[in-house]
């Protein structure tokens, strides 16, 4: 399985959940990772993983997404220890819970924009002069359901997301001549987010499951990862501004999301 042999990705995020699934399944097809993830224990475990499972060049860094000198660094370390860098994943999200719209602060706002948009920004357009030099690249930017069907008690989340959905899309306008091609995903699985709303939401989270079409909550290696495998192919060079709902069916009809909050 060599579909991205010889190809270095950056996933952000990528000690647990979908950002380590979406690592595992490039590093599957052999690609050499960067994990980038603010949690050392969890992204050394990561990279192990990585090069231990699929015998793979995957490396660790610490990052915090919400600083703008150690997402420039991030990407020039990806370069200077692999020698290129072919795919970035922006993934990374460190959440705060539940709360309702009037109770959000400006802070929390801000703090989900930094997060999501920002990160994002800064690391798009660190690795924008290597994709020019190598000709194209891939940009993946994973968002949220939640901000597409609007679900409760999570608007900072939602705009964040939705917000990331534009930039993506004028990413892919302004640099589709340079076969530089930006893509969502929006995916529907067990992430550590995931798993907290269903601890918290049990009846909730077991309707969400049942409601879905195809009957389950996706895996993040074997259900999200092999579509990120593909945005970062050659097999998707010709598709770009796009947003793939990778959800077994749930974007349909929605999703009946209350988990419970305080006033």
């Amino acid at each position: 399985m060599d579909k991205l042999k010889g190809r270095v990705a950056i996933v952000t995020g990528a000690g647990m959940g979908i950002g380590r699934g979406i690592a595992g399944a490039l590093a599957r097809e052999g690609a050499s990772v960067l994990v980038a993830e603010i949690d050392a224990a969890a992204g050394e475990q990561t990279a192990a993983w990585l090069r231990e499972a699929w015998g793979v060049d995957a490396a660790f860094q610490a990052v915090d997404v919400t600083d703008k000198a150690q997402v420039q660094a991030m990407v020039e370390q990806a370069i200077a220890r692999f020698g290129r860098l072919d795919i970035l994943v922006n993934n990374a999200w460190r959440g705060s819970g539940f709360a309702r719209l009037e109770n959000l602060s400006d802070e929390r706002l801000r703090a989900g924009f930094d997060m999501a948009v920002m990160a994002a920004f800064w690391a798009m357009q660190a690795a924008l002069p290597e994709f020019r030099k190598r000709g194209g690249g891939r940009i993946i930017n994973l968002c949220s359901l939640n901000g597409v069907n609007a679900h409760l008690y999570s608007a900072d989340y939602n705009a964040a997301k939705e917000a990331l959905r534009t930039l993506t899309r004028s990413a892919a306008r302004e640099w589709a001549a340079e076969q530089i091609c930006c893509n969502v995903i929006c995916p529907g699985a067990i992430s550590e987010a995931y798993r907290k709303f269903a601890s918290a939401n049990p009846d909730n989270a077991a309707a969400i499951a049942a409601a879905n079409p195809m009957g389950r909550v996706g895996d993040p290696l074997d259900d999200i990862g092999p579509v990120a495998v593909f945005l970062a192919s050659d097999d998707a060079r010709y598709l770009t501004g796009n947003t793939l709902f990778v959800d077994g069916g749930a974007h349909i009809n929605g999703v009946a999301w209350a988990p419970q909050v305080k006033d």
